[in-house]
């Protein structure tokens, strides 16, 4: 009984927190450029954060994220080995373009795809995943991997009246076979990025906000 109601609470009221962490309800309802990479995503979430500085000095570090570039600005042990991410605007990470692969993992295996691009307001990245290996692959492929997940992290930026940025981040995905995909997103997908999008705004905020 102590289990079910812990999962009942969990589910109840706490996940829908963690997914919605810092989001208003107009920004949760809302549609947003890339949504619809994803149309029929089984897991969603929509989090939020302020930023001191307008959406055109954010943008740079947005850009300049990757594996081999700058860095994710999160918990650096867990995504980059213990490489610490930029503290500094690097020019020669500030070309971006759609259809460009930014490295997720060291060897390389996996990566993001930039899907849409929008300067200062939009930055959707891709990952479509064979599972259980997480090595990256095509979505275009003739014959997809039996095991997969598909899904797009998205970065979306409004200016706020006092000249700050509302910083939006949408995830959707889809993931087969569901019946063994749904219990890890539950477990340890949903709370991990919880864990490292929270992290990653304290990161963006801290940056930003000494560039100012």
């Amino acid at each position: 009984m102590a289990t079910a109601a812990a999962l009942a609470l969990y589910a109840l009221r706490l996940r829908p927190r963690l997914l919605t962490w810092g989001a208003t309800q107009d920004e949760t309802d809302r549609t947003y450029p890339g949504d619809d990479i994803v149309p029929d995503a089984d897991g969603t979430s929509t989090m939020a954060t302020t930023l001191p500085a307008p959406p055109e000095t954010v943008w740079p570090w947005l850009v300049q994220m990757g594996g081999d570039r700058g860095g994710w600005y999160s918990w650096d042990r867990l995504d980059r080995y213990g490489e610490p991410s930029a503290d500094r605007i690097a020019p020669e990470w500030q070309h971006l373009e759609e259809g460009q692969r930014l490295t997720a993992t060291r060897n390389g295996w996996s990566w993001f795809t930039v899907a849409r691009l929008e300067p200062n307001r939009t930055l959707v990245l891709r990952s479509d995943l064979s599972l259980p290996s997480g090595h990256s692959f095509d979505p275009q492929w003739d014959v997809l991997p039996l095991a997969h997940m598909d899904g797009i992290w998205a970065f979306h930026l409004r200016p706020t009246a006092d000249g700050g940025t509302r910083l939006v981040v949408r995830t959707r995905g889809q993931s087969r076979p569901r019946r063994l995909t749904r219990p890890f997103d539950l477990l340890l997908g949903e709370p991990a990025h919880f864990i490292m999008q929270t992290r990653q705004f304290h990161n963006l905020r801290t940056r930003v906000g000494a560039a100012a």
